[in-house]
């Protein structure tokens, strides 16, 4: 099948399964006259690594699942602790997140929102904490 049709089936667009070719995690067949030919077993990668990404997962971290998924002699534990490692990385994402949330809010609340110039949150953006904007 076709790059239009791959990515219809995968979800992707021809430009990341150009990407993923480009960086390896795709080697589709060419004809003779240069075009992409794109198998089942392609498409089955190309989703594969749809729904990697879509769990979080760098495009290198990507290449490590597939590369463990297509090893049938394969340790689970050595996807467990890849997926262990991102659940770690997605928790201090949560956190930083949240400290972020905390401090907007805080900063938002003791902004007056009206006609006055002085803003505790562009003060605070400029490292100028009680000054006046």
């Amino acid at each position: 099948m076709n790059i239009g049709n791959a990515a219809e089936k995968s979800g992707l667009t021809t430009k990341t399964i150009r990407y993923y070719e480009d960086i390896g995690l795709v080697t589709p067949a060419r004809s003779d006259n240069g075009y992409r030919s794109y198998s089942e077993e392609d498409v089955h990668c190309l989703n594969f690594l749809q729904r990697s990404r879509s769990l979080g997962f760098t495009v290198e971290e990507c290449r490590a699942l597939l590369s463990l998924y297509k090893d049938r002699h394969r340790s689970s534990s050595e996807v467990k602790s890849l997926a262990l490692r991102k659940i770690d990385h997605i928790e201090h994402k949560i956190s930083e997140l949240t400290a972020m949330k905390n401090m907007l809010s805080d900063l938002a609340q003791k902004c007056h929102g009206d006609d006055r110039p002085d803003c505790p949150i562009l003060n605070n953006i400029a490292g100028v904490e009680g000054q006046k904007s």
